[in-house]
């Protein structure tokens, strides 16, 4: 009985999909213009009531944190950084008006790596340039990035770099 009632149901099915499948392909062929003709388009209507501005709403823009340290980068791009590379487990990266606390990652190459898995952020330092990557879409958000010192001459303010002076 339960697989009679199954083929009736799967039969009733396919009838109604033949059904609306030609009556579907009998209005395409129907509303089809010529190519010829330009087809005006029908104006927009116009929004009567206008939204008022609300700041809450609006993006956030977080401050700069108190005591960071700018570097610039390739492409007239910058970001300000906070804390200490040296010894502190998370820095603060302020891009695009908003602050990003990183946390430090290990890494078997020398180079400091700090990276928020939340946001996507990721800051990786090597002696000679820093780079600020975002997770969520692959991309290098800016490249060649370098302190004030950096440009004069002097190498990063990584761990390892720190470590090779001790020494």
């Amino acid at each position: 009985m339960n697989k009679l009632m199954i083929v009736a149901v799967i039969g009733a099915l396919s009838t109604t999909m033949l059904t609306v499948s030609t009556e579907a392909a009998a209005q395409t062929e129907t509303t089809t213009k010529p190519a010829g003709k330009a087809v005006a388009k029908r104006p927009q209507p116009r929004r009567l009531i206008k939204r008022k501005e609300n700041p809450a709403k609006e993006a956030k823009v977080d401050p700069v944190p108190e005591g960071s340290e700018k570097w610039s980068c390739k492409d007239g791009l910058a970001f300000e950084m906070k804390g200490d590379m040296k010894r502190d487990q998370i820095v603060t990266v302020h891009w695009a008006n908003k602050n990003y606390k990183l946390p430090r990652e290990t890494t078997t190459t020398g180079a400091d790596r700090f990276h928020d898995a939340a946001s996507g952020m990721d800051l990786v330092v090597i002696p000679t340039k820093a780079m600020l990557f975002q997770d969520k879409d692959s991309s290098r958000l800016a490249d060649e990035c370098k302190t004030a010192a950096m440009l004069e001459g002097s190498p990063a303010p990584t761990q390892s770099n720190a470590i090779n002076k001790s020494n």
